[in-house]
């Protein structure tokens, strides 16, 4: 597209980035391990104690010389408040229940990591990375054309944002809150379906152990560390599953081996 100037640009990627990205979502898959279908080499694991823990650790692995190896130890992050449930990703359809709009559980399953956004102008990064302004939402209202996506009021209109609960510059509109200083978007449901979960993140978090309405929060300097390590061209990867979910899936999906 041509850019006619940088805000002008700004509002029309922060659309184009998440309304553009049409997943492969439940749909019919070759035999390979699901991590390799696409040359995954970098995948960040989340794993919890169980479906309803509201904490779990997350590690960083890279596929080098043929297998999974680890990036670094693993660190604690906080889940949704109701623990996890099966969202839609790149896996197939599973059995147990699955996200809704509202109900604080975050998204269990594969995704792809494609883009970040945050408070400051830039970041270190290789992401492609989207700065927020105080007229950027994300728009989790159930039943909006704008379901699951971030846009921005002046280009939308008050009326579109009014009911979001989702402000992206929480620091002017939520108490100076940080958690969206600096974040990650978990690529959930890109069809956008209405009441399926909306603005799954990973970010900030309040402090160890203070459960999410739905999204992986951390301490920014882990967050740093993450956004620093990602690299577009490795098909990063994030994966979220109880631990005896993941024992289940790690061979069929080709998942790292767990420490």
């Amino acid at each position: 597209m041509a850019f006619l100037n940088t805000r002008t640009a700004f509002r029309i990627g922060i659309l184009a980035a998440t309304s553009l990205l049409i997943s492969c979502a439940q749909t019919a898959k070759n035999e390979l391990p699901l991590l390799q279908r696409v040359d995954t080499k970098q995948v960040v694991v989340v794993v919890s104690d169980n479906w309803d823990a509201t904490t779990a650790t997350l590690q960083k692995f890279e596929w080098r010389d043929d297998s999974w190896h680890e990036v670094d130890h693993a660190f604690p992050v906080n889940l949704g408040r109701t623990g996890l449930a099966w969202g839609l990703g790149l896996h197939s359809a599973q059995s147990g229940y699955y996200k809704q709009e509202g109900d604080g559980k975050a998204t269990a399953g594969v995704y792809d990591l494609t883009q970040s956004f945050g408070y400051l102008p830039n970041i270190d990064s290789a992401m492609d990375y989207r700065p927020m302004s105080a007229s950027n939402y994300c728009i989790d209202v159930n039943g909006s054309p704008l379901y699951n996506q971030i846009v921005d009021e002046e280009l939308v209109g008050k009326e579109a944002v009014k009911d979001s609960t989702e402000p992206m510059r929480r620091d002017i509109h939520n108490d100076n809150q940080t958690i969206y200083k600096k974040g990650i978007v978990v690529d959930h449901n890109v069809a956008n379906i209405s009441g399926q979960g909306s603005c799954i993140f990973m970010h900030l978090w309040f402090g160890e152990g203070v459960p999410t309405a739905g999204c992986t929060a951390m301490a920014e300097p882990n967050m740093d560390a993450l956004l620093a390590w990602l690299k577009p061209a490795l098909n990063p990867r994030y994966v979220a599953l109880p631990k005896a979910e993941y024992a289940k899936k790690q061979q069929a999906w080709g998942l790292p081996k767990l420490p």
